[in-house]
């Protein structure tokens, strides 16, 4: 079975590599923008390029049997950049497997399709919408998908809740610096509230169970979260817990740190954008049911099994990207700005 990847050089995508490679798959190849520079580089067969590219996408994807789509540009990129990316990208993917008589084409959407809701667990039948630019983009690629899913491809769509994991940096690695370094850490809200998160191995079970069941079973849409999460000043406390400086997590009122993060944001000095702001202090979970009764998904991590995997990563390797640049993908810090002067309170 030959597989390809796009974004193959993202956090979801190498740890989706070393999975397969642990389970046997061994011709493995992939797309992206940025180089792959992870050990397992003579493993793969791997071409820097752009899904945005007809040609370089049917160059790398050409004998695939299997499509894994990963490759996004994240909320933090300009709308512009999102919308080719995860709107056209996708759908030249998607043409490009249907030409080559792709036999599965797995999708990674986002649970950000759904939107703000007001109820929860949300189901894969709840409405879709997009808020902001890459909400209406994850939106826009799934109705791409169920377009070429009537022209006869298979298409498994995988909503993910946000997930971490072993090279998951982005704003976590903010979380895990203040954690690190002995210090409380600020909370947007009471902490009450239930967030479910995903480490990304139960992620990489999913993925290879959408490539490995009956077809009839996974050309459909799933959810796909920890099945165990407490409130997140529980989870998050776990991080604290773990780092063993006595420390705690700090709840602040809603209304005036929104206002505040929304003031630094128009003057760029915001290390959040303004979906996890507004988010972080309501209730955010699924249900997975869908996925555990057709693909057998049962989660190995509960939030803070995830979280504390991640941490530990963190700790084992952040002298390699402590002098590292910043930016806006989950492989790399997020920048802290007006959060680092906040630091001497905590």
């Amino acid at each position: 079975m030959k597989i390809y990847i796009t974004g193959i050089s993202g956090f979801l995508s190498i740890n989706l590599v070393r999975h397969l490679l642990a389970h046997g798959y061994t011709d493995i190849g992939g797309i992206d923008l940025v180089d792959f520079t992870y050990p397992e580089r003579d493993r793969i067969q791997f071409l820097q390029g752009d899904i945005r590219h007809v040609d370089e996408v049917r160059q790398s994807m050409a004998g695939a049997d299997v499509v894994i789509h990963t490759a996004a540009a994240l909320p933090l990129y300009p709308p512009e950049e999102i919308y080719s990316t995860d709107v056209e990208g996708t759908r030249i993917l998607l043409q490009q497997a249907l030409e080559f008589g792709v036999k599965r084409f797995i999708h990674i959407s986002s649970t950000a399709v759904y939107g703000v809701p007001d109820h929860h667990p949300l189901y894969e039948t709840d409405r879709v919408y997009g808020v902001g630019p890459y909400g209406e983009a994850k939106v826009k690629a799934e109705a791409l998908c169920e377009e070429y899913r009537r022209k006869g491809l298979n298409v498994s769509i995988l909503r993910p809740k946000s997930f971490v994991g072993p090279e998951r940096l982005g704003v976590f690695a903010i979380f895990y610096e203040w954690a690190s370094e002995g210090r409380n850490f600020p909370m947007i809200g009471s902490g009450k509230n239930r967030y479910q998160l995903l480490d990304v191995e139960d992620l990489c079970d999913a993925i290879r169970a959408c490539m490995t069941l009956p077809a009839e079973a996974v050309n459909q849409t799933f959810n796909i979260g920890a099945a165990e999460f407490k409130t997140m000043r529980e989870d998050y406390q776990a991080v604290l817990d773990e780092a063993g400086f006595g420390k705690r997590i700090v709840p602040f009122p809603v209304g005036p740190v929104v206002l505040a993060l929304k003031i630094l944001e128009k003057l760029n000095l915001s290390p959040l954008y303004p979906w996890i702001y507004e988010t972080a202090s309501k209730d955010s979970f699924v249900s997975i049911e869908k996925a555990q009764q057709l693909l057998g998904f049962q989660p190995r991590y509960s939030n803070q099994e995830a979280l504390l995997r991640n941490y530990r990563w963190y700790l084992a390797n952040k002298d390699q990207f402590a002098q590292g640049e910043a930016g806006v993908t989950h492989r790399v810090p997020w920048k802290q700005k007006a959060l680092k002067l906040a630091k001497i309170f905590f």
